[in-house]
């Protein structure tokens, strides 16, 4: 291989990357050794030979050479294959030049243990590794470890001749083509497992598809299926983890009795042929193949869709509700990111909050996987619910055209060898409907619980503590409806307390979150982004639709803004009433912020800067559960919630009541019916109260805003 066109074809594999909608993602590059090594990988697509080089070749600076199967050397690739070191498998110095190689340390070496493309990702059998092809089942290859073991050996005898005459070692370096002793790395080799798991996994006709359908006639069906997955990976985006495990050492293995023991009674090169040095080899690559093996697939990079695909095959039964599927998504997600699945390694979408798989699902996770089952007909829809031909999650695939009749099936094998995984996701999916929702809703309240005492821990109170931060929950009967309520800005769920005692004494389930940066120090809050406080709001929503049929939203000021927000985008919620809520960031007093020009130069002091600690003064009706001091940071996450929620007002359905006061003197009362004229509901109502104060629901004429609000409730819940 001529080095210079290797740097050279690799900037043109490096551009190729760059063109690509690909988003590569690098994990474990710490356990990379800096020793001569064998990188042993799954192989799923044509991508890896040529993508996957350059990326070890950026992370060690050394040259990659890689097999290939021996049916690609035709045409015009087999000079590309010489250019970035690509050797047949039916070379017939393969195994000499692997071993040169890795003892002179001029290059590492990638593998495919499978031996082929495993596009079906069906690697387990019984509980075994094992490898479907044409010619029926088999174990993957044991030759990445034996290679790598005969090198260490070899190494072992030659760097023992090192000082003394070469004359013994001689036939050793001639056929292996090194010319002297002292080109023997000293450094053992190594073999490093690595994992590449795509996602998502789509195969559609794409412009290179088409092209070559023009162009060459009667295009073979494998051919073509390469086309249109890789193409459709590298055209509309795929999103590649490529995960380096820990470095098996080849020295440790010759350390193993047998293998010694062997070792000791050779006394030159002519006794590595041994029958019985060949018989303890291979038994110990056998053994090496298992553990790389197990390491490959066990560092499979989870996501949504292996948990979807996953709870429904394990799933008992053919029907189930798509709200139920959801729930089971979230919980299973939930618990990874909480470390219930072992040693799991998550996609960085699992990686943040996913309650909206059970809300808006805004990222589009649940829809792209049910539109893939509904197109291939795993599953058809009967109202609500799911049907599923559970045949197409078990059925053999076909080899070449299973990537693009079935992919989620090829997902689900994916995820077999995750045996945490699996059963994690089998008592999922095995628990009746009823207990998912109590274990879920258990789950979101301890959660919701947790993360306050943990932010407690770090941040010290402005005040003294008296537990009144901590979100609350007031039961009601089975089958009764719920309500969230959600307290202001600078305030905490104690605020809420009496109007949900009013509330939960006619019947009602209530549930008052905590917002995040609130009940700790103003300090907390400046951190805090406005879509933390919109999850934390669909996860108080989550919670109760777990416990009740029908849930409805409700908060004061801010907190109505949040309320609002999410009835425009979960069209489930029955209900939702607003209390004082502004529509603008404008609509707020000096009392609350200060004038426009004073704000645009706080503003700017903060831009770029978000540790920038500017506070303002702030006078509450409600000192004993308000902060005192308001964050400029806090004031712009306002702003920035307001401005989406006025452009979602119209999608707003729901019933919907508005109360204000009609002197309040922290929001212009005119917000209010801006707010009622811009709402798309036809079931909407505006009270505007003799007022003079903020906060509504405490205090001297709360029982009149308690009642409307029950009365708003018990007609459209």
């Amino acid at each position: 291989m001529n080095r210079s066109a290797y740097l050279t074809t690799g900037l043109a594999i490096r551009a190729l990357s760059w063109l690509t909608k690909a988003d590569v993602c690098l994990h474990g590059q710490e356990n990379i050794p800096k020793t001569p090594t064998i990188f042993v990988v799954n192989h799923f697509t044509r991508l890896e030979t040529l993508l996957l080089p350059y990326y070890i070749y950026t992370l060690t600076d050394l040259p990659v050479w890689s097999l290939a199967a021996s049916d690609l050397f035709k045409g015009g690739l087999v000079k590309i294959f010489d250019l970035i070191g690509v050797v047949s498998t039916k070379d017939p110095q393969r195994d000499e030049l692997i071993v040169k190689t890795l003892l002179t340390g001029e290059a590492n070496w990638i593998i495919f243990p499978e031996g082929s493309m495993v596009k079906t990702k069906k690697i387990m059998h019984r509980g075994r590794y094992m490898i479907t092809d044409p010619r029926g089942m088999r174990q993957p290859h044991t030759g990445a470890a034996a290679l790598a073991l005969r090198a260490e050996i070899s190494r072992r005898y030659l760097l023992s001749k090192a000082g003394k005459s070469e004359r013994d070692c001689r036939p050793m370096l001639d056929f292996l083509g090194i010319k002297s002793l002292a080109a023997i790395r000293k450094e053992g080799t190594a073999i490093v497992p690595v994992n590449l798991t795509y996602y998502p996994i789509r195969a559609r006709e794409n412009i290179v598809s088409t092209l070559a359908s023009r162009l060459v006639d009667d295009l073979p069906e494998r051919m073509l299926e390469e086309i249109m997955t890789e193409g459709t990976m590298l055209l509309s985006g795929v999103d590649l983890d490529i995960r380096f495990g820990k470095p098996i050492n080849m020295q440790s293995y010759l350390r193993e009795p047998a293998l010694a023991v062997e070792l000791q009674k050779q006394d030159g090169a002519h006794s590595f042929a041994s029958v019985s040095l060949q018989a303890v080899t291979r038994k110990a690559a056998g053994d090496i193949m298992q553990k790389y093996m197990h390491d490959i697939y066990s560092m499979t990079t989870i996501n949504h869709e292996h948990l979807f695909v996953s709870l429904l095959r394990l799933y008992p039964f053919s029907r189930i509700r798509e709200a139920d599927l959801r729930r089971r998504a979230l919980y299973a997600a939930s618990l990874l990111e909480d470390g219930a699945g072992g040693n799991c390694h998550l996609h960085k979408s699992l990686g943040s909050d996913q309650i909206h798989l059970v809300t808006d699902d805004r990222y589009r996770k649940v829809e792209n996987f049910l539109q893939c089952a509904l197109e291939t007909g795993i599953l058809r829809r009967e109202g609500g619910v799911l049907v599923q031909d559970r045949s197409k999650l078990s059925a053999p695939l076909s080899l070449h055209r299973g990537r693009i009749e079935n992919p989620l099936e090829i997902i689900a094998n994916e995820a077999e060898p995750l045996g945490d995984l699996r059963r994690l996701l089998l008592s999922l999916a095995w628990q009746p409907d009823f207990l998912i929702r109590i274990n879920l809703a258990r789950y979101l309240l301890k959660k919701h619980k947790e993360t306050y005492s943990a932010d407690c821990r770090i941040h010290a109170k402005e005040r003294d503590g008296n537990g009144s931060g901590r979100p609350f929950i007031l039961p009601s009967w089975p089958g009764r409806p719920g309500v969230v309520l959600v307290h202001s800005y600078l305030a905490e769920p104690e605020e809420v307390r009496k109007l949900g005692r009013y509330l939960n004494r006619r019947g009602f389930w209530v549930y008052a979150p905590r917002l995040p940066g609130h009940a700790t120090s103003p300090e907390d809050l400046a951190g805090r982004t406005s879509l933390e406080w919109l999850e934390t709001v669909e996860r108080a929503y989550a919670l109760l639709d777990c416990l009740c049929p029908r849930v409805a939203l409700g908060g004061v000021s801010v907190g109505a803004a949040l309320a609002l927000d999410l009835a425009a985008r979960i069209k489930n919620v029955a209900a939702v009433f607003a209390i004082c809520p502004p529509l603008r960031l404008q609509d707020f007093s000096a009392r609350f912020m200060p004038a426009e020009d004073v704000w645009e130069r706080l503003l700017r002091r903060v831009k770029g800067n978000s540790r920038v600690g500017q506070f303002l003064e702030f006078a509450s009706d409600n000192p004993h559960i308000n902060y005192s001091r308001n964050p400029v940071l806090g004031i712009r996450q306002v702003g920035r919630l307001l401005a989406g929620l006025e452009e979602k007002a119209p999608e707003i359905s729901q019933p919907v009541l508005i109360v204000q006061a009609e002197n309040n003197p922290v929001v212009n009362p005119r917000s209010a019916r801006r707010l009622h004229a811009i709402i798309g509901s036809s079931k909407k109502e505006l009270n505007i109260l003799p007022s003079g104060r903020h906060i509504l629901v405490n205090g001297e004429g709360s029982e009149r805003v308690h009642h409307l609000v029950w009365d708003h409730l018990r007609k459209n819940l």
